[in-house]
């Protein structure tokens, strides 16, 4: 409600009151909804998660009481749960740094323009345009000893019958492999819109100058490029730790317990045995690693922002 005064002929104040349209005076909440409905839509999954880990709960089950943190010293004390964060280690580590590695150095070819570079620059969108899943299965046939179209091609240098995801020897590698494909394409595209983005002066003097390509990529191009680095190690790292589909798709955590990761111990805990008890200690406690890496990744990234915005 506002107030009104105003002084008329005789000298004497007029107050008149009158209230705001409802328009005006809820938008200020109409403008926080979104958030307010996210930050719910998170908090509350996250919370009940918590609860449970500290209860017996299982589905078809309506009895259930706490046993406080029984589930959790249940955890860290099975050798399953320490097979799994190994395998998540692994999974993670070999992925993002073969996918970053890549990335830039792709990226770093595509920024020199040419036509076959402008065809390449469209052709990577496509596999980041398939699901995971699909991926897999896709990757699954061209793979297969019989019909598979690489097998084919592996046969022509005298390799037969490779055991890729049969074997635990060559399981990860095969995970991997796709993981590459599926997500690579993303770190090349954030990496080279970054070097279009970079000033062309420094590079031009440093060229005035003599600077070696060694010398300017050392210098210039990897500083510069850093905030675009933290951001994709940020996502690709995150997603690793998490995945679940690819090697859920390729052979559900096989063969044996090769890739059997903390999402696909948690999945199969909380739907194949019903134990969702159980099970959410493995969701949160990736929750926690996450949370650990991705605070000191951002810490990292709003350095190296100050360090590129300094030049």
């Amino acid at each position: 409600m506002k107030i009104a005064r105003k002084t008329n002929d005789s000298g004497s104040v007029e107050v008149n009151n009158y209230k705001q349209p409802w328009q005006v005076r809820f938008r200020p909440y109409l403008i926080m909804a979104p958030a307010m409905i996210i930050t719910i839509g998170i908090m509350y999954p996250f919370i009940t998660a918590i609860y449970y880990s500290f209860t017996n709960f299982k589905f078809g089950s309506r009895a259930y009481e706490f046993i406080w943190f029984n589930n959790w010293i249940s955890m860290f004390t099975n050798a399953s749960f320490w097979k799994a964060f190994w395998v998540t280690a692994r999974y993670a580590i070999l992925s993002t740094g073969l996918e970053m590695l890549l990335g830039m150095g792709i990226a770093i070819l595509l920024s020199k323009s040419n036509r076959y570079t402008n065809a390449l620059r469209i052709l990577l969108v496509f596999p980041l345009m398939v699901a995971p899943v699909m991926a897999t299965l896709i990757w699954q046939l061209m793979l297969n000893n019989s019909v598979g179209i690489i097998e084919k091609f592996l046969n022509v240098f005298g390799i037969f019958n490779f055991p890729w995801a049969s074997s635990p020897q060559t399981a990860m590698m095969t995970a991997v492999m796709i993981d590459i494909w599926v997500n690579a394409p993303f770190v090349i595209l954030l990496i080279f819109a970054g070097m279009q983005s970079l000033p062309k002066s420094p590079f031009e003097a440093a060229k005035i100058d003599g600077g070696s390509t060694w010398f300017t990529f050392k210098n210039l191009t990897l500083p510069m490029l850093k905030p675009f680095i933290y951001t994709a190690l940020i996502f690709r790292l995150m997603a690793a730790i998490m995945e679940f589909s690819i090697p859920f798709a390729l052979t559900k955590g096989g063969p044996g317990n090769t890739l059997m990761n903390l999402s696909i111990t948690a999945y199969n805990t909380g739907f194949a045995y019903k134990n969702l008890g159980k099970a959410m200690p493995y969701v949160l406690i990736m929750w926690i690693i996450i949370n650990l890496i991705s605070k000191r990744l951002v810490k990292g990234w709003q350095s190296a922002q100050k360090t590129a915005a300094g030049r």
